[in-house]
C-alpha cells in the first residue's frame, strides 16, 4: 500500500517551480545542487521532482540552459532564469506571501484560541 504525502509534501510540490527559480535568481545552478541547496533550507525534494519541474520550466521559456563542462567529470547543465523568469518569480513572490499572510492569519487566530 502507497503511503499518502504529508502536507508538507504537498505544499512543497505547489512552489517547488516557485523555489528552483529564487535558487536559480541567486546565481546559476544545476540540477543536484539545487536538490542539496533545498535541503540544506528543510526541503527534501528528490532528484526525480527536480528535473520534471526543471523541463516545465523550460518548456515555459522561464530559464536559460548553460552547458558547463565539468572539473574532471561530465558536463553539467546550469539554470538561471530568464527574464521571463525573473518577472514570473517576482510575481509568484507577491501571491506567495499574500497567501501565506492569509493562512497565517487563519492559523493564529486558532492556536491564540488555544493558549
Amino acid at each position: 500500500m502507497e503511503e499518502a504525502p504529508t502536507p508538507r509534501a504537498q505544499w512543497l510540490r505547489g512552489v517547488l517551480d516557485m523555489c528552483l527559480l529564487a535558487l536559480m535568481a541567486e546565481a546559476p545552478v544545476y540540477g543536484y545542487e539545487m536538490t542539496v541547496r533545498l535541503a540544506e533550507a528543510g526541503l527534501d525534494v528528490a532528484d526525480g521532482s527536480i528535473y520534471p519541474a526543471l523541463a516545465r520550466l523550460r518548456k515555459r521559456e522561464l530559464v536559460e540552459v548553460e552547458r558547463r563542462s565539468g572539473d574532471g567529470g561530465p558536463a553539467r547543465t546550469y539554470y538561471s532564469p530568464s527574464e521571463a523568469g525573473l518577472q514570473m518569480l517576482r510575481s509568484w513572490g507577491r501571491d506567495w506571501n499574500d497567501f501565506a499572510t492569509s493562512i497565517g492569519s487563519i492559523i493564529s487566530r486558532t492556536t491564540r484560541e488555544e493558549s
